[in-house]
Parts: structure tokens; sequence; C-alpha cells
């Protein structure tokens, strides 16, 4: 991101030029200032400030700001060192949360809206018509399924969790047109979520993967929710990839619930109403 800014000075205004070369001096710093401090140090106006980053293709200095965290934060090489025995517990600390933040900021960047859209009005769909709705996960993956099952439940919708090879077969051959199945797998090559894969997708069902592009897994199902994420042991732990997955169950069920709207308040506020109840008795 910073190379493209780099190579796009020439062809700037001199104002926002000025703008740029504060991004290239301090891209972190930037990222912090408010647009009036980004301004006065830039010697431009606040509108300038804005231009300049839609210039570059952005919507806005949110946008960008947020794009620029990102790129920062996957080029610190701070962050890509392994935890060694002799690290402090602050050492510890900034490597783990720094490693889960980089893979969520990579995620929100390169996510695809159009997929996800695509991933939601299927899950909306099969609930307005009363069809199954099923999470399948291995290991990590496994308590990832579990967590989305709780999550759409909190919305008034049923669903099934399994992370059991052989309950995934058997459920997946109960599927049937109408019906949704949502299979969740870093890696995208076990076998058992494979074969729950086909089975749904030959029984008519409609199948979303939440995994690594490029995976056998990806290729299979009719809607891919790309979460890569990889698996070099020394940098991340297998808990990164795990939340990395539940954040894209979160954005999911956040569309889903919009997508069915004003259907769900009394449920939810009777849901509500009840729980308050129990725990106040």
């Amino acid at each position: 991101m910073l190379d493209r800014i780099a190579a796009s000075l020439s062809s700037l205004a001199p104002a926002e030029q000025r703008v740029a070369r504060l991004v290239l001096a301090d891209a972190r710093l930037f990222a912090r200032l408010p647009v009036r401090e980004l301004a006065a140090r830039a010697q431009v106006s606040k509108p300038t400030v804005v231009r300049f980053c839609r210039s570059m293709g952005y919507d806005g200095l949110a946008d960008f700001k947020l794009k620029l965290v990102g790129s920062v934060s996957e080029g610190v090489p701070f962050i890509h060192r392994s935890v060694d025995a002799d690290d402090k517990t602050g050492d510890v600390l900034v490597k783990v949360v720094d490693n889960a933040v980089a893979a969520f900021l990579q995620y929100r960047n390169a996510a695809s809206t159009v997929l996800m859209e695509r991933a939601a009005e299927a899950i909306a769909a099969t609930w307005k018509t009363g069809r199954r709705i099923e999470f399948y996960g291995a290991g990590n993956s496994g308590i990832v399924a579990q967590d989305a099952q709780h999550k759409f439940f909190r919305l008034g919708i049923t669903s099934l969790a399994t992370s059991d090879g052989h309950m995934q077969v058997m459920s997946a051959t109960l599927l049937g047109p109408g019906d949704c199945a949502v299979i969740i797998s870093n890696s995208g090559r076990t076998r058992d979520l494979m074969d729950a894969a086909d089975i749904a997708r030959k029984k008519g069902a409609t199948t979303i993967a939440i995994t690594a592009s490029g995976s056998p897994l990806a290729a299979a199902c009719a809607v891919h929710l790309a979460a890569d994420h990889p698996e070099g042991y020394d940098r991340y732990s297998p808990m990164v990839s795990r939340l990395l997955h539940l954040l894209v169950i979160d954005v999911l069920a956040t569309c889903v619930a919009l997508r069915i709207g004003p259907a769900l308040q009394p449920l939810l506020q009777q849901m509500k109403d009840n729980l308050r109840a129990k725990r106040y008795a």
C-alpha cells in the first residue's frame, strides 16, 4: 500500500502530495491522528486530506486508515516472530494479541461482501421456509460450529451443530433442497467434512464453506467465505484460526438477522424478558 502511494506521488495535486508524504513519513502516526491534526501537519485543508484518500481508491479517511493499519500490521516483523523461551509476559501478550489482530485486519481487507450476502440470503431463505440449517466442523472448527449454533439460536433460528464425522455424514444424508449446510475448516482438507459437503451438495442443499482459498472444501461448496490463515504454528496457534472463524460467523449471523428483520423482534423481546425474569427471580 505504501509502495503504491509512493508511485502515485507525481500524479497527485501539490496539496495531495503533501498528505501523501505525511503518510510515507510515519504511517502509524498518520493512522492515529484526527483529520484536523493531519491537515495542520500537511498544511492543507481537511477536505484535501479526504480527497487524497479518495484519489487513492478508498471511500474516505476512515476507510483509508483502516486499510493502512492492516497494511502496516502485516508488515511489522515483530508480529511474525515466534514466541521465544526468554520472552517476558509482556512480549508474549503483544505477540499473541497482534497475531490475532493482524489476522482480523487481513480478513477485513480481503473479505468478499458479495459472497457474504449470498450466504446470508441462503440462510435467511432456509429459515423462512422452515428448512434445516446445520453447522459442521472438526477439532477447533467443531467448537466454532457449536458457537455458530448458539449465536443463531439466540436469534430464534433453530439449527444443528456437530463435530463428529459419522454424525455429519448421517445428518448430511437427511438434507434436501432448501436446506443449508455451513462447513467450517481451517485447512479445508478434512476427509469427514469433505464427505459431508459432497453428500449435502448431491442431496440438493446449499453448501457454504468457511475455509482457506484454493482448498478442496472451498471448491466443493456453492458459496465460499474465504478465511485465509497460514498454518505456521511457530507464528500462530490454532486459537487464532478459531477466533477468525468466529468473527466470520458473527458477521454472517448479524447479516442474517438484518435480513429477517421485524419478524424476529417479538421473539427476541420475549426471550430477553424470560431471561431477565429467570436471572433476577
